[in-house]
């Protein structure tokens, strides 16, 4: 098989797979997990060469990871919860984004990938309990357990001591019969001890995402919402802005016809989201809005292709930093990203509040 396709095949599908978590989070983001797992392999396997793999696939690992943060304001009922989730991605994002300009391996143990697990976590309650039963600090102690005695485990294991999963398996014969046992072993105490002492389910098994709430779950009220509660320049622009701008930095170093700055393609970035806000405020006060996600997308995407030609024109007559594949997949990055965010992050606000209202 030609190398090329198998390079662009897992490409594709890292791309693909990560849009099922917003409707079905738990075997979405498992199914990202074990890709991300197994693609070197498979590359290895194919005789594939990714350049600088390391930078690729923590670029990879951003977008499903961003795209995870954006699930959780559509679909998390429990507001404490949204909120260790978004200083876990973001605290995450900082990290990777160090990492990318220094290359120094050990930030990535500092900044561990937290956010992952407490995701799979959130929606392994999910699946058969309403999170709403459990408090702020039940969650705290949800990330802090997967922060030390998972995550800093993990990260010291790829990035400090650079194992590999399947080499060593490879290379020591006793290290798969002791990991198996290993398993065995975490299964039975969740089996036999833990399992017992938890309170009796409150739903049968649920893998797909839960209604949005009846006063968000159209187009109009989203906008709406927007509407009476957001400004151009506001905390959730601001949160926008470094959600997109810092995912942007990172493919920036990994893309091979960007020539510009970091510091330069985060501002340009940071310019098309903010632009990109005063048009979804203008039609949101307007009434402009579609209940179709591939819709809403496609007129996006148009208005940044055209924004984007026009400032290439306009600012650089043609000569920009960035090659023309490299704009378009930008344009698509950017364009992906906010629609989600403007979809979703109504919800979310909506849902703090009513909590907020219950609780006082």
């Amino acid at each position: 098989m030609d190398v090329q396709v198998v390079f662009w095949a897992v490409v594709l599908a890292r791309f693909v797979l990560p849009f099922f978590i917003l409707r079905y989070p738990l075997p979405a983001i498992i199914a990202c997990l074990l890709l991300d797992g197994v693609d070197q392999t498979i590359f290895q396997l194919f005789n594939v060469e990714p350049p600088n793999y390391q930078s690729y696939d923590k670029a990879m690992d951003v977008f499903y990871l961003s795209i995870a943060y954006l699930a959780s304001l559509r679909n998390w009922t429990n507001p404490g919860a949204v909120k260790i989730s978004r200083f876990l991605f973001f605290y995450r994002q900082v990290g990777a984004v160090l990492f990318e300009l220094t290359g120094l391996r050990f930030l990535l143990l500092v900044f561990p990938n937290t956010f992952e697990y407490f995701f799979i976590a959130y929606e392994g309650v999910r699946a058969r309990r309403d999170p709403m039963r459990y408090g702020f600090r039940f969650w705290v102690k949800v990330a802090a357990g997967i922060w030390i005695f998972i995550k800093l485990p993990q990260e010291t294991w790829i990035h400090v001591l650079k194992l590999d999963l399947t080499d060593t398996i490879r290379d020591v014969p006793w290290f798969l019969p002791a990991l198996i046992v290993a398993l065995l072993a975490l299964a039975a105490v969740l089996w036999f001890v833990v399992r017992p002492r938890l309170s009796p389910p409150d739903w049968t098994l649920r893998l797909s995402a839960d209604p949005l709430p009846v006063a968000m779950d159209e187009a109009s009220e989203r906008m709406a919402y927007r509407a009476a509660h957001n400004r151009v320049l506001d905390m959730a622009a601001v949160e926008k802005i470094v959600l997109i701008g810092l995912t942007s930095v990172i493919y920036g170093r990994v893309l091979p016809g960007v020539q510009t700055s970091d510091l330069r393609l985060f501002l340009g970035i940071a310019f098309f989201v903010v632009l990109n806000s005063a048009i979804g405020l203008w039609s949101a006060r307007r009434g402009y809005g579609w209940d179709s996600a591939a819709f809403s997308f496609l007129v996006l995407l148009v208005i940044n292709i055209v924004l984007v030609f026009v400032a290439d024109l306009l600012l650089t007559r043609g000569n920009g930093d960035l090659s023309l594949p490299d704009t378009l997949f930008f344009v698509f990055l950017v364009t992906t990203l906010t629609m989600l965010y403007d979809r979703y992050h109504p919800v979310s606000e909506y849902r703090a509040t009513a909590a907020a209202k219950a609780v006082s």
